[in-house]
């Protein structure tokens, strides 16, 4: 899909907006921000990042975009790129990620068949927070864009509904992207089957008049999910406000303004970014905010 200049941007915005919100929230995880707390990416938190530093969300997502091109997924490519990343050590790693990962596995199709595996609760919000770039490959191939959303979830999380988020809010960033507007959400939330539109749409509702005591267990996909909603309506699509309301919700922090951050940077731009939170921007692998808007481009073909 060729791209106009506002279109770009807004690659872009999905991309520096997840990243933004992840640093933005890592001092503050596992908190619940009093009133009078002023919000800003001072870094720290329970893992001591470095101010502008993103976490194990925006470092997955990094993974997620090694194996897309325009119109294309590679899911060994994910696969072996989650594996070097779990190699590196890294501090912070959600549980149900680091029970697939520890496998050491480098091919998709053992990695998936390892999450599948695992007993439990693997409905964790780990596979949503790293979603921002899978609609980039696909902005004109919505079935494409599900396909590819659902298999690279399913990687580490084999659960239905983290499949059906990470669908969902793909969906909602390509349209966003597209046009602009986050009426993607709800428009798939309209389209799906019946069941998954009778479990979501409550759900969202809940969340875009509802407060965040409604869905306190932002750990788990659908609270996760609900929360940056949340944030986003309440914000009415202005990214900095959105992503300080996902830090003050509290809790998986980083977390939930990386997923608002993905679609309100893809319906803003990169240019709703603040000037300030771009310079500060890096992380793993050594990469900074102009590589990650390098990499917008390529995965776009723009």
């Amino acid at each position: 899909m060729i791209l106009n200049a506002a279109q770009r941007d807004r690659a872009a915005g999905a991309l520096l907006g997840s990243a933004a919100g992840d640093a933005l929230g890592a001092g503050y995880e596992f908190t619940y921000p009093a009133d009078d707390v002023v919000i800003d990416m001072i870094g720290g938190g329970p893992f001591d990042w470095a101010p502008g530093e993103w976490t194990d969300d925006t470092s997955m997502a990094m993974g997620v975009a090694a194996g897309l091109s325009p119109g294309r997924v590679d899911l060994d490519a994910i696969a072996a790129a989650f594996a070097d990343w779990y190699g590196t050590s890294p501090p912070d790693i959600g549980n149900q990620t680091r029970s697939v990962l520890s496998g050491r596995d480098r091919t998709a199709v053992p990695m998936a068949a390892r999450a599948a595996s695992i007993a439990g609760r693997t409905g964790g919000n780990g596979s949503l927070m790293r979603t921002a770039p899978v609609a980039l490959a696909f902005l004109d191939d919505d079935i494409a864009c599900a396909d590819a959303a659902a298999a690279i979830s399913d990687l580490t999380h084999s659960d239905d509904r983290a499949r059906e988020a990470c669908q969902m809010w793909s969906a909602a960033i390509a349209h966003g992207i597209r046009t602009g507007s986050r009426d993607g959400l709800r428009q798939w939330v309209t389209d799906a089957p019946a069941h998954t539109r009778t479990y979501w749409e409550p759900l969202l509702d809940m969340a875009q008049y509802g407060s965040p005591a409604d869905f306190p267990n932002n750990g788990w996909v659908v609270h996760a999910l609900q929360t940056a909603w949340w944030a986003i309506c309440a914000a009415d699509g202005d990214l900095p406000r959105g992503l300080e309301l996902c830090v003050r919700a509290g809790n998986d922090t980083d977390t939930t303004a990386a997923i608002a951050g993905g679609l309100l940077g893809a319906c803003a731009g990169a240019s709703a970014v603040p000037d300030r939170w771009r310079d500060m921007l890096h992380g793993y692998p050594g990469r900074t905010a102009s590589d990650l808007a390098a990499l917008a481009a390529r995965i776009t073909g723009n």
